[in-house]
């Protein structure tokens, strides 16, 4: 985890594009600051040489400056403030911008490692704390910084005593700060991660909503969510309770110092040792210097909250993907072929280091050829997916793509001649044509319709309400399964990539909407090099190879006639699913 020191030098870095938006808001907070101070002046002036002196040509002129240095203030306070707000919101969408960039980086492992609502967290609510800090609490705590400073300048300059008593107390105060700021950093985390758990429990069960209630569970989970709604509320009433009592503390110390200091001025005015100007002067920097303090002790605590925030969002700046390009990545060959070798493959997941999920797995897949991937589950039929989309590598052996290995390949580049059509297809809460376009952005609208036409869509399509224009809703709710699978098919299609990918795309549909899908996907494998992950036998009668996979090792190879001869696994699975 980054040190709090991380967090500030991160701070700069993101500040460093708007060096001269910095600059004018410096600039803004110096002048206000300085306005601010000289008020006592002014203030000293008034008391001295117009109320004691009783000159109403001085009280006129010194009122009428100082009416000048608030009218300048005013104006400072302005640039200042705008233009520290134009940091905060421009810092707060580079952040959003630059996190979400590098997720797309990460791999699949990494998301199945870290749960979505937590990341969703991460990206809203600790990127606004951070804006409040850079668009607020930042300039706060800085103009505070510069108050404190010039304050204590002018209250030596006004009477050197009376700071030498007063500087006897800085100890007392700075103490609680560091003590305390501590702890409201450590609070301010727990209290991110807790609202983080929320997220993830209200994701899981708004996408989830129809298991939930056909189960029946609506009373366990909001017993659920009322418990971690708790378990979030008493952290945040630490953390709340701990800056209460931090703020409390400093206030209770300065104030209490400041009376103090009041009691032996008033002595000396009554001795003749200073002016009742003086007095006022100090007495209203010693208020400056105490407001600033207090300020800032209750700015530290949503310093370190932000610090936590942003620890929390460099986490995931810091997670490095493991799959990248190389130095200098092999080209692959074009026009592609779509030929494919799995040459002694071994790989184990991460997650799973002692179980081989492919051993000693080779295969080749000539070009144009339709070979199906058939077993049990946990057969490696989808790892042989993973590591051809390259969201792995090999743990040795090599998966090679037009006689390209692939570890040598950009991963853009091979998905690039890669189509997909998994088993539950992926539809976005966007129109029909975003959705198949999906695949080719800048494709045309003719180029989506045909597409649609090939996977038998285009009828269906054109009967919603708007067309192809119509929004299908989150995750594709306004479609029937079969319609979402040729919605997907259609996405394939479009992509016309030679290389394709089909996880048994018919495996949940009932027999019209299968014969349908079927129907594009034959269409879809013309002149394609095609896998398939076959669940129902039926569906790959037709390939040109079946390869029957156990425990992450081919152990039969054929056609489906020959296999059946064969009474091996692929026997026994064809009688149990036929007999069925």
């Amino acid at each position: 985890m980054p040190r709090p020191a991380a967090s500030i030098s991160d701070f700069l870095a993101m500040l460093r594009p708007y060096r001269s938006r910095v600059a004018a808001a410096g600039v803004a907070l110096i002048i206000a600051a300085g306005a601010l101070l000289a008020v006592g002046q002014g203030l000293r002036a008034v008391i001295d040489q117009g109320f004691s002196a009783g000159d109403p040509a001085w009280l006129d002129r010194t009122l009428a400056i100082m009416f000048g240095v608030i009218a300048l203030l005013a104006a400072a306070t302005y640039a200042r403030f705008y233009n520290v707000s134009w940091l905060g919101e421009r810092i707060t969408a580079d952040l959003r911008g630059r996190v979400f960039d590098h997720l797309l980086t990460l791999p699949p492992s990494w998301f199945e490692a870290n749960r979505t609502g937590e990341v969703i967290s991460r990206i809203t609510a600790d990127t606004a704390q951070i804006e409040s800090v850079v668009g607020s609490t930042l300039s706060i705590a800085l103009r505070n910084v510069l108050l404190l400073f010039g304050g204590l300048a002018m209250m030596f300059a006004t009477s050197l005593k009376l700071t030498l008593l007063t500087m006897i107390g800085v100890p007392l105060v700075i103490a609680p700060i560091l003590i305390y700021g501590r702890r409201v950093r450590r609070l301010a985390r727990e209290s991110q991660d807790r609202i983080a758990d929320l997220g993830n429990r209200i994701d899981e069960t708004i996408h989830e909503i129809r298991v939930v209630q056909a189960y029946g569970h609506e009373d366990a989970d909001r017993a659920d969510f009322g418990a971690r709604v708790a378990r979030s509320f008493d952290t945040a009433r630490s953390r709340i309770r701990t800056r209460a009592a931090l703020v409390a503390a400093v206030i209770l110390l300065v104030f209490g110092a400041i009376a103090f200091i009041l009691w032996i001025g008033g002595h000396d005015v009554l001795d003749g040792a200073i002016t009742a100007g003086q007095l006022s002067a100090f007495v209203f920097y010693a208020a400056i210097v105490a407001g600033s303090v207090a300020a800032l002790s209750e700015v530290w605590g949503e310093l370190q909250r932000a610090g936590g925030a942003t620890e929390r969002l460099m986490e995931i700046l810091a997670a490095q993907p493991a799959i990248a390009p190389p130095a200098d990545p092999q080209p692959l060959p074009e026009p592609a072929r779509g030929e494919i070798v799995f040459d002694d493959v071994r790989f184990h997941y991460p997650t799973r280091p002692d179980t081989a999920a492919l051993g000693g797995f080779s295969l080749n897949v000539a070009p144009g050829e339709t070979v199906a991937l058939v077993g049990p589950s946990g057969a490696g039929k989808t790892t042989v997916f993973q590591l051809l989309l390259r969201f792995y590598d090999p743990s040795a052996g090599a998966v090679r793509l037009d006689g390209v290995e692939l570890s040598r390949a950009d991963p853009r580049a091979v998905r690039g001649h890669i189509a997909l059509v998994p088993q539950e297809p992926v539809i976005f809460a966007a129109s029909v044509i975003d959705n198949v376009r999906y695949a080719r952005p800048e494709a045309s609208l003719d180029e989506v319709r045909a597409a649609c036409a090939a996977a038998w869509a285009d009828d269906f399509v054109r009967a919603l309400p708007q067309g192809y224009e119509t929004d299908l809703g989150e995750r594709g709710v306004k479609l029937s399964g079969g319609q979402r699978q040729r919605i997907a098919i259609a996405r394939a299609i479009l992509a016309d990539r030679p290389v394709l990918l089909l996880d048994e795309a018919t495996s949940a549909l009932d027999a019209e909407s299968e014969r349908m899908v079927q129907a594009a996907l034959e269409r879809l494998m013309e002149n394609r090099t095609t896998l398939v992950i076959a669940h129902r036998l039926a569906t790959v009668q037709r390939a040109d190879r079946i390869v029957v996979m156990e425990a992450g090792r081919i152990i039969e190879t054929g056609t489906h006639a020959s296999l059946v001869d064969e009474d091996g696994l692929y026997a026994h699975l064809a009688r149990l699913q036929f007999a069925a």
